[in-house]
């Protein structure tokens, strides 16, 4: 697609990789820029540790909140959207009988963990069936409103669905959780790099993203936002040096210190954002975007047409980005994958959700034209036989 941006990514050129959204692809002068950041590190660790370390953050924590429209003290550094959440679930408080309110397209993870605290609490996570194909944004969130009760403390939603690639509401299902007193949050880890995310705008209390997925900072790279009137209920996941801080450490405010130090890790993937940022930048990122969301639409069109069933899309565009899901007929997932992987070269992961059988495909910079009609070659060679 774009050849001087493919020979940035330090993909093994053998593999045709349609699966960026699983952990990312770091380009070369990022990469560079993680490895400097820990050669800092071993120089010098005391002065880098104990003397740097929170500037170094802070400064990392100001480029990533003008990309995504926050005021930088509304954002923490977390290794991956999982840490993250469950950091906020377990500060919540739940009592018996209390719903958090979600979809059935989340993220194992997520709702793992989740139903952990539900075990715990005696509070219940409610996963409303959205079924497919979606027809309207309007009918979306009507349907998915009827499952707020009276007991629905939380909402948990993601922004770009795992499973499925959808892009969901966010920004009206927040709306009206703020409306009635419920509080929001927002999975976002395919999110930023993928489409535009404005926090302000979207009004979720609590979002957590991942830099390392479509922003393609180093693996390790992710972060939690959350509104100023909701830190004061979120207790550190782990508890150091910043909690309740001695006079001199920290930064004084009470959500970065709580979670920012915590002693002696490598910070170099978090560090290393600003310049995946600037990596974007540099390339028009917004132009990139739109050509792969165009190869991405082939890709569904393609395979559609291959298998002759029905997308789970309602339009052509605005309900996915640089990643589709596509419906398979009744083939052995598992089979299916490991064919393409070992026959083919082609990294890309075959599941069975809701007994549905789909691919993900995922489209960056580095993919072309040419790697989806071999995908396409491959499925039609094998789609019968597994």
């Amino acid at each position: 697609m774009f050849e001087n941006l493919r020979t940035q990514f330090l993909l093994d050129p053998n593999i045709i990789f349609l699966n960026h959204g699983s952990f990312g692809a770091c380009p070369r002068p990022v990469f560079e820029a993680y490895q400097k950041w820990q050669l800092e590190l071993e120089h010098q660790p005391v002065e880098f540790l104990g003397r740097r370390s929170m500037s170094l953050l802070e400064n990392a924590r100001k480029s990533l909140g003008a990309y995504l429209n926050s005021p930088p003290e509304d954002i923490v550094y977390f290794p991956n959207p999982t840490t993250a959440i469950n950091m906020v679930a377990r500060s919540l408080n739940l009592s018996p009988g209390d719903e958090i309110l979600t979809t059935d397209h989340e993220y194992g993870a997520m709702s793992r963990t989740w139903r952990f605290m539900c075990k715990k609490s005696g509070a219940k996570y409610i996963q409303k069936p959205v079924p497919l194909p979606l027809t309207s944004k309007d009918e979306f969130i009507h349907n998915f409103w009827q499952g707020v009760t009276e007991r629905t403390r939380i909402i948990f939603i993601s922004h770009i669905t795992s499973p499925t690639a959808l892009i969901f509401p966010v920004e009206e299902i927040c709306k009206l959780a703020r409306e009635v007193g419920i509080l929001s949050i927002v999975d976002g880890a395919h999110t930023p790099g993928q489409i535009p995310v404005d926090l302000a705008n979207i009004g979720a209390d609590i979002y957590t993203g991942a830099c390392h997925k479509w922003m393609m900072a180093p693996k390790g790279a992710s972060f939690l936002y959350a509104q100023k009137e909701v830190q004061v209920r979120l207790e550190p996941l782990v508890v150091s040096w910043g909690y309740t801080p001695d006079p001199g450490f920290g930064t004084g405010i009470r959500f970065i210190d709580n979670n920012e130090w915590q002693g002696t890790r490598d910070i170099a993937a978090y560090l290393s954002v600003p310049t995946a940022i600037e990596f974007m930048e540099a390339n028009q990122w917004d132009k990139i975007r739109n050509t792969c969301h165009q190869l991405a639409r082939y890709a569904l069109e393609k395979i559609n047409k291959l298998t002759g069933m029905d997308s789970i899309y309602p339009d052509k565009g605005s309900w996915y980005g640089q990643m589709v899901s596509i419906r398979l007929p009744g083939v052995d997932v598992v089979a299916m994958q490991k064919k393409l992987y070992e026959k083919y070269h082609i990294e890309i992961p075959v599941m069975r959700w809701n007994d549905q059988p789909l691919i993900r495909v995922s489209i960056q910079a580095y993919n072309a034209k040419e790697d989806i009609d071999f995908l396409v070659d491959a499925l039609n060679q094998l789609i019968n036989y597994i």
